[in-house]
């Protein structure tokens, strides 16, 4: 007989919902099941590692007045994007661009998992086996759960290789200062007055808690990861260029990080019964690799239906025009028909900052869209939607290609970090 949380060799655990993965889609969906008040379903989590602390950041920007609020450690009204000609400051109003850590929501994933009666499974789903009523998931210690529903937010490769394949692959440190440097009442954006790399996009910015704390990353869009040493050194010039003294800092943390930015299919809904969340499920953005908002409407859909008594099923993370627009930007920015500041620059110059941010989120209207289209170089931008029409022929009359895998984020010494160490390595 089932008894809820015990699980035998012999005997599979039946629950309404498995949830496969434990990192910020399964935190945030733990957390809106206990928002919308979903009682009463049997729920299984299955994760090898129990996430605490602090081991990623995410930035995102939205409306004030939600559940995020009480977690954030910071928000700003107004941000910064930068390029070598010049430096412009955008308000956000009625959005802000905020910062959460992992932890805090992490927490909250904890508290609601305990409120939900849930049973964690501390080991690796193995095989996830879908026969159309039920789904059998064998762990990697050898038990088995039964589930109505899996909701599946483990890294996952996509269906086939994409037209075009950038990784966003970035370093960050956690700098404290000892006087006052930063300016806590705004955000740099993005900061395109780093060196350029030959083939992608490169950027620094700042996340200031306060005017001496603040995560400072250098980010590249680009198909291959910098060494170590690369991603020191980027980030120490991105230091020097902000004026900041390396000997009055200490390097209290350091982030690391790789995202995937291709036009390659993630499948949402791999079989009946199976929805993958997160990356795996569509929520990053090819062009840009933001992902947050997307998975967090994916958490806040599927509490919603599951409330009502609906198949846990979100919508797509972007609509269908978002996706080809993206794949069409990937390779005008991959092929050098426009170059990455340049792109960003123009969107910021002739749209209103609202109208940006919304469309890199996919909220955007089919009017706006048009607007955000005429803000780009015309003329490269047809030549890259007629090679990404002529690759999707070619797709179709070849066989399919396996898709590359994102490789692991480069993690180095943090005792050997500039400026003067002090940290320790957070894969984000």
């Amino acid at each position: 007989m089932w008894q809820r949380g015990a699980v035998t060799d012999s005997a599979p655990l039946d629950v309404d919902l498995a949830l496969l993965g434990g990192g910020g889609a399964a935190s945030l969906l733990l957390a809106a099941l206990d928002r919308h008040d979903v009682r009463d379903l049997r729920i299984a989590v299955v994760d090898p590692v129990r996430r605490r602390g602090q081991d990623r950041t995410w930035a995102f920007w939205g409306h004030p007045g939600t559940d995020l609020d009480p977690l954030l450690s910071a928000s700003w009204q107004q941000v910064e994007v930068a390029t070598t000609a010049r430096r412009r400051v955008l308000d956000l109003t009625p959005l802000r661009y905020a910062m959460l850590r992992s932890g805090p929501v992490y927490d909250q994933a904890a508290a609601a998992e305990r409120r939900l009666d849930a049973t964690r499974i501390v080991a690796p789903a193995e095989t996830v086996t879908d026969d159309g009523t039920r789904v059998l998931v064998r762990t990697g210690d050898g038990r088995s759960i039964r589930a109505g529903w899996v909701l599946d937010s483990r890294p996952r490769p996509p269906a086939r290789a994409g037209r075009t394949t950038w990784l966003q692959h970035f370093r960050g440190w956690w700098l404290e200062a000892d006087r006052p440097v930063f300016d806590p009442a705004r955000a740099v954006l993005m900061d395109f007055r780093t060196p350029q790399p030959p083939r992608g996009v490169s950027f620094g910015y700042v996340l200031p808690v306060s005017d001496r704390y603040a995560l400072v990353e250098y980010t590249e869009f680009s198909p291959d990861l910098l060494t170590d040493a690369g991603y020191d050194a980027a980030l120490a010039g991105y230091r020097d260029l902000l004026g900041l003294d390396p000997a009055g800092l200490r390097v209290r943390e350091v982030e690391n990080g790789v995202i995937p930015m291709t036009d390659a299919p993630f499948p949402a809904r791999p079989s009946p019964r199976v929805v993958r969340l997160g990356t795996a499920g569509g929520a990053t953005r090819p062009s840009t690799g933001f992902t947050f908002s997307a998975m967090y409407r994916q958490a806040d859909q599927v509490a919603r239906a599951l409330a009502v008594g609906r198949p846990p099923v979100p919508q797509a993370a972007y609509p269908r025009r978002h996706r080809w627009m993206d794949a069409v930007a990937l390779r005008a920015l991959d092929r050098g028909g426009v170059g990455g500041p340049d792109f960003f620059d123009r969107l910021f110059d002739r749209n209103p900052a609202e109208r940006v941010l919304r469309f890199l989120d996919g909220v955007t209207t089919p009017a706006e869209e048009v607007a955000i289209m005429n803000s780009t170089r015309l003329l490269p931008m047809i030549a890259a939607t007629a090679g990404d029409a002529a690759h999707r022929v070619r797709d179709r009359l070849r066989p399919t290609r396996p898709a590359p895998v994102v490789p692991p984020a480069v993690v180095g010494d943090p005792l050997g970090s500039e400026p003067g160490g002090g940290g320790a390595p957070r894969p984000t």
